[in-house]
């Protein structure tokens, strides 16, 4: 129990501190990310407030299951649609796929952990 907390946690901070950056979507760094992958500005700003909603839904533990669920729907979405996006422009795998890949297996790890601490309480 005190190792799945843990896990959860960990994993969990990782992926809400690398979500923590989309409060920067305004920087000329984004905005050429955004461009170089093909994503309407339009996207590259709702994908961003995403984000931070989604951060703010996995953080605080007071959240309802359900919508904790959908934020986990949001971020895997997001790091599957990053991997195709860099496949599609041509860039090398290392490091833009693998890192995307890192972030999903991050997100799995919160994911699994989430549900076993859920059912621990039952």
């Amino acid at each position: 129990m005190k190792t799945t907390k843990i896990v959860y946690w960990v994993s969990t901070s990782i992926i809400c501190l690398f979500a923590l950056s989309a409060v920067q979507m305004n920087s000329e760094m984004a905005i050429e990310g955004s461009k170089h992958v093909l994503i309407p500005r339009y996207l590259s700003i709702e994908i961003s407030i995403g984000q931070l909603i989604g951060l703010v839904l996995l953080i605080i533990p007071a959240i309802p299951k359900r919508f904790k669920e959908w934020a986990y729907v949001g971020f895997g979405i997001m790091y599957i649609s990053a991997l195709v996006a860099h496949i599609a422009v041509g860039d090398p795998f290392i490091p833009f796929g693998l890192m995307a890949v890192v972030f999903f297996g991050l997100l799995l790890c919160s994911y699994i952990s989430f549900h076993k601490l859920e059912a621990a309480k039952k």
